[in-house]
C-alpha cells in the first residue's frame, strides 16, 4: 500500500509541475516580449511599404534565377529591413515585398542595382562632353572609337606624381585632363575587355571623366566588404579579397604600382586611389584592401553592400512598382478580429455552459497558447528569419483555433463515452485521454502536413497562412499533452470540483453521482 500510494503521489506531482511548467514557460515568453517591447512584425498589407517586379534581361536558368533571388534576400536583409520577401514569380520574373519603410527609392536603388564591379587602371583625364558642332547643312560628325592610349603630357603615371593623394576632392594627379577626350561620349556600354570613358560619383564633386582599361580583377575577388571611419575621420571602404582574388590584386597593382586604379560599379567610377602613394617600393597587400575617396556614410555603406553581397549574375528590368498603404489592410484586420473575437466568444460560452468546469480549462489552455503564439511570434520577428505576419497569417491562425477547440471536445467527448460505460470520473480522466490523444494526434499531424507541404509548395500569401498554421498545430499538440492532459486528470480527481454542484465536472458530463471510485 505505501508503495502504491508513494507512486500514486510522485504522479500526482509530475502532473502538478507539468502544468505550473506551461503556465510559467507562457507567462514568462509573453512578459518577456513585453518588457522588451517587441511585437509581431507586420507584412505589407498591414505596415505598409512597397512592392516591385524586376525581370531578367534575359532568359537564366532555374540555378541563376536562385542565385539572383539568394543575392536580393541578402542584400534587403543587409539594409536592416526584416519581413521582406523575395521569391520568383514565373517568366524569369522575382517579385521584392519590403514592408514599413518609408524611404523606398533609397531602398528600391540599393537592392535592385545590377553591381557589376570592375577594377580598370586610369589611362587619363577627360573633360565633360561637348558634342561636336556641325557646320550648316552637313551632318553632325560621327564620334570615332576611344583611343587606348593618352599623350604623354596627359597620362596619369608615376612620373607626374607630385605629392600624396588630396583625398578630399579626389584630385591625384597634378595633370590636366586631354582635351581631345571632351568629343567622346561616356560609354554607353560597360564591356569589361573594352576601353571606357565613365563619369566619377556625382557627390564627389570631381569635374572631370576617366578614361580606363580593361577591367584587371572582377567584383567575385571580393570576399567580404564593410564601411569603416579612417584614423583621419574619412569613410573608407575595407575589403578583404579571395584567394585567386588576392592573386590578381597584386599582380594588377604591381603593374601599375603609384598609378590610378578606378573602382567601377555599373559604369560609375566610385573611387580611383593611387596604388600604395607613400610607399617607395610595391609591397604585397595580402587580401587586405582600403579603398578611399569621397566618400560619404552612406555612399561608403552602399558601396559596401554592393561588394559583400556580389554581383547579380543578370541585369534586372524593373517592370512594376507599387506603394502599398496599411490602411486598407488594417480595416481588413479590424473587421476580420472583429468577427472573429466574436465567434470566439460564442465558442467559449458554448463549452463553458455546456462542459461546465472543464470549460475553464479550454479557456486557460487558449489564452496561454494564445500567450506563447504572440511570445514566439515577436521573437521571431527579430531575426533573420523574421515570417511576414499579414492578413494571411492571422487567417491561419483563425483557423488554427477551430483545430485546437475541436482538440478539447474529442477528449471530452471521449471522457463522456467512459462514464457512460459506468466507469468513474477518476478512472474516466486517464483512460479517456489515452483513447482521445490518438484522434487528436492523428488530426494535428494531417494539419501539419497539410500545413509543411503549402509552405514548401507556395509562395506569397500563401506561404505566410501555411507558416502560421503549422505554427498553430504544433502548439496545440504541445498544450494538450503537457497541460489540457495532466489539468484535467488532477481536476477529476477532485471530489470538490467533480461534484460542484451546477458548475462540476459531473454536470458537464451529464454523470452526476460518479465523481469518485465504482
Amino acid at each position: 500500500m505505501s508503495s502504491s500510494a508513494g507512486a500514486l503521489k510522485r504522479k500526482k506531482r509530475n502532473l502538478f509541475l507539468s502544468v505550473v511548467g506551461v503556465v510559467l514557460i507562457s507567462l514568462s515568453s509573453f512578459g518577456a516580449v513585453c518588457f522588451a517591447r517587441w511585437t509581431p512584425r507586420l507584412g505589407l498589407d498591414l505596415a505598409g511599404g512597397f512592392s516591385v517586379v524586376y525581370q531578367t534581361a534575359r532568359t537564366v536558368s532555374p540555378a541563376t534565377l536562385a542565385e539572383t533571388v539568394n543575392i536580393l534576400n541578402n542584400r534587403v536583409n543587409g539594409l536592416g529591413v526584416s519581413g521582406a520577401e523575395v521569391e520568383t514569380t514565373g517568366n524569369n520574373e522575382i517579385s521584392v515585398s519590403v514592408p514599413g519603410v518609408k524611404n523606398a527609392a533609397q531602398v528600391l536603388n540599393e537592392i535592385g542595382q545590377t553591381a557589376q564591379l570592375y577594377f580598370r587602371p586610369v589611362l587619363c583625364y577627360a573633360p565633360p562632353y561637348a558634342a561636336p558642332r556641325a557646320k550648316v547643312g552637313e551632318k553632325r560628325p560621327t564620334t570615332k572609337s576611344l583611343p587606348t592610349s593618352c599623350p604623354s603630357a596627359y597620362q596619369l603615371v608615376t612620373a607626374h606624381l607630385t605629392g600624396s593623394p588630396n583625398s578630399g576632392n579626389g584630385v591625384q594627379y597634378e595633370v590636366p585632363p586631354d582635351p581631345s577626350l571632351s568629343a567622346y561620349p561616356s560609354s554607353s556600354v560597360d564591356n569589361p575587355a573594352s576601353y571606357v570613358l565613365q563619369k566619377g560619383l556625382a557627390s564627389s564633386g570631381f569635374p572631370y571623366r576617366y578614361l580606363e582599361g580593361p577591367a584587371e580583377v572582377r567584383g567575385k575577388a571580393v570576399k567580404t566588404a564593410e564601411a569603416q571611419l579612417s584614423p583621419t575621420g574619412q569613410w573608407v571602404v575595407n575589403m578583404t579579397l579571395t584567394g585567386a582574388g588576392s592573386n590578381e590584386w597584386n599582380t594588377m597593382t604591381m603593374k601599375y604600382f603609384h598609378e590610378i586604379i578606378g573602382v567601377e560599379l555599373d559604369g560609375v567610377v566610385q573611387s580611383a586611389p593611387i596604388t600604395q602613394p607613400q610607399e617607395t617600393t610595391w609591397s604585397s597587400f595580402d587580401g587586405q584592401v582600403e579603398i578611399s575617396g569621397s566618400f560619404t556614410q552612406a555612399s561608403a555603406q552602399s558601396l559596401a553592400l554592393a561588394l559583400q553581397f556580389g554581383s547579380l549574375p543578370v541585369r534586372l528590368h524593373q517592370l512594376t512598382t507599387q506603394t502599398v498603404s496599411p490602411t486598407l489592410g488594417k480595416s481588413a484586420l479590424k473587421a476580420g478580429l472583429g468577427a472573429g473575437i466574436a465567434g470566439l466568444i460564442l465558442v467559449l460560452l458554448y463549452v463553458l455552459l455546456y462542459y461546465r468546469a472543464l470549460g475553464a480549462v479550454v479557456i486557460s489552455g487558449l489564452a496561454l497558447t494564445a500567450a506563447t503564439l504572440w511570445a514566439i511570434i515577436s521573437a521571431l520577428g527579430h531575426t533573420s528569419f523574421s515570417p511576414s505576419f499579414d492578413l494571411a497569417g492571422i487567417t491561419g491562425l483563425i483557423v488554427s483555433i477551430g483545430i485546437t477547440v475541436d482538440s478539447y471536445i474529442v477528449y471530452f467527448e471521449r471522457l463522456k463515452d467512459e462514464t457512460r460505460a459506468g466507469r468513474s470520473i477518476r478512472t474516466s480522466v486517464d483512460r479517456g485521454f489515452k483513447s482521445a490523444w490518438r484522434t487528436v494526434w492523428a488530426a494535428d499531424f494531417v494539419s501539419l502536413l497539410a500545413a509543411i507541404v503549402l509552405y514548401v509548395v507556395a509562395v506569397g500569401d500563401v506561404k505566410g497562412f501555411a507558416f502560421f498554421l503549422g505554427l498553430s498545430t504544433i502548439m496545440d499538440m504541445a498544450v494538450t499533452w503537457f497541460y489540457t492532459r495532466p489539468l484535467v486528470i488532477l481536476l477529476g480527481r477532485s471530489d470538490r470540483l467533480t461534484r460542484g454542484g451546477r458548475f462540476g465536472i459531473a454536470r458537464g458530463l451529464a454523470v452526476a453521482g460518479k465523481g469518485g471510485d465504482g
